[in-house]
């Protein structure tokens, strides 16, 4: 990974692993559906489990897969075994896009060779996003290119074109634009973070909210911008130019399943068995 700033702002956000519950109540796929259902009504946090052979997970039983079977029949016959699971490794905000598109209230964690290691729920997801911070996140990048580069910085308040930006992200996710329109709607949007590099406009955070813009019509949006006293190289304008990124309609979008960290119990099981 190269030291440049755009890397504290798209490598190192929060991942599931910083907010996944790890102490996870789970079932044995020889249980029975009277002890789970049992379990299950006792209960004021459970609505389901993850199934687990010793740690790894063979599936998921719900309240729902119990409701038409017989109290000693094993839980393995009724679990759900094609499931959806998320990486320690996958970045919050890729969770919070699998939770909401799929409608699921938790996700089981697993790690490579599919042993549990926590599970994410969408209140995590919330918990998260409350606690993002934009002016720190420019503050870090200010620092940042001071100590990379030693160019002095100047943080300014402005509104910009979006026709005078330069992408530095290649793709977006299309059900997280769904939300940024809302935001953009409803007054709620972040300002994006830009840098002014002797009058090159850089984007370098807040790339779903310009496309939701676009979308919307809008010409123009409010920033934190970062002004560099001189003109330097930066890391990632030379990602913008190696992607061919010349305005925000470069940006491509892209379905949450195709990311790479989104896995399913029974793909995992076919990688194994490989």
């Amino acid at each position: 990974m190269d030291d440049e700033p755009e890397d504290d702002l798209h490598e190192n956000k929060p991942r599931v692993a910083d907010y996944m519950t790890r102490d996870v109540d789970t079932v044995s796929p020889d249980d029975t559906v009277g002890d789970v259902a049992k379990r299950i009504a006792d209960s004021d946090a459970h609505s389901g489990f993850p199934v687990c052979d010793g740690r790894h997970v063979d599936g998921f039983v719900s309240a729902r897969d119990l409701l038409l079977a017989d109290d000693p029949e094993p839980i393995f016959k009724v679990m759900t075994e094609d499931i959806i699971v998320a990486h320690p490794d996958m970045k919050i905000t890729d969770a919070a896009r699998v939770i909401l598109r799929s409608g699921i209230q938790r996700l089981p964690v697993v790690d490579d060779a599919g042993n549990l290691v926590g599970i994410i729920s969408n209140a995590d997801v919330i918990r998260s996003q409350i606690e993002r911070a934009t002016p720190e996140k420019v503050g870090k990048l200010m620092r940042t290119l001071e100590s990379i580069h030693g160019v002095g910085t100047t943080e300014e308040r402005r509104t910009v074109q979006l026709s005078e930006l330069t992408p530095t992200q290649t793709k977006v996710y299309t059900d997280e634009l769904e939300g940024r329109t809302y935001e953009l709607e409803n007054g709620l949007a972040e300002p994006l973070v830009v840098i002014d590099n002797a009058g090159e406009l850089l984007l370098a955070d807040g790339h779903h909210r310009v496309k939701a813009a676009d979308r919307l019509g809008i010409d123009e949006i409010d920033a934190y911008v970062i002004v560099l006293d001189e003109r330097v190289e930066l890391g990632m304008a030379e990602t913008a130019r190696k992607g061919n990124l010349e305005s925000i309609d470069d940006i491509q979008e892209v379905d949450y399943a195709h990311h790479p960290l989104v896995e399913t119990t029974k793909r995992l099981q076919g990688n194994q068995d490989q």
